[in-house]
């Protein structure tokens, strides 16, 4: 496959968040005279953008996190098959790579929550 393929089909999911996320904190306009209440109106009108977005961050956040860490522990445990006095060597290093990728997973969590309690 084409580099340049490979690169836009990794890159077309952040491209899809940045865009569905723009579209939900996108000013819904000015209802009202009152700041209080145009700001309140224009968020109103866009909860449905605001819980796609909160999905789609968890959804992909989750199956990103799921395929890398299904990756990660089928290269080190391909890498101690080969070499098993290497055990110990590469089941550190793994563990902490396993850490990073939840830690951003957690980090997608703790977003769709925010978008949540932005809509509630």
């Amino acid at each position: 496959m084409n580099r340049t393929i490979k690169f836009l089909l990794k890159a077309l999911p952040f491209v899809i968040i940045i865009g569905f996320s723009a579209v939900a904190f996108a000013d819904g306009g000015q209802l009202s005279t009152d700041p209080a209440v145009a700001k309140v109106q224009g968020l109103a009108s866009n909860y449905g953008w605001i819980a796609l977005a909160a999905g789609l961050a968890i959804g992909i956040a989750a199956l990103g996190g799921g395929i890398g860490q299904g990756r990660a522990a089928a290269a080190a445990l391909d890498g101690i098959a080969r070499n098993p006095g290497a055990a110990g060597q590469i089941r550190g290093p793994m563990i902490l790579g396993l850490a990073l990728i939840e830690s951003l997973v957690i980090y997608a969590l703790i977003i769709a929550i925010l978008l949540w309690l932005k809509i509630s």
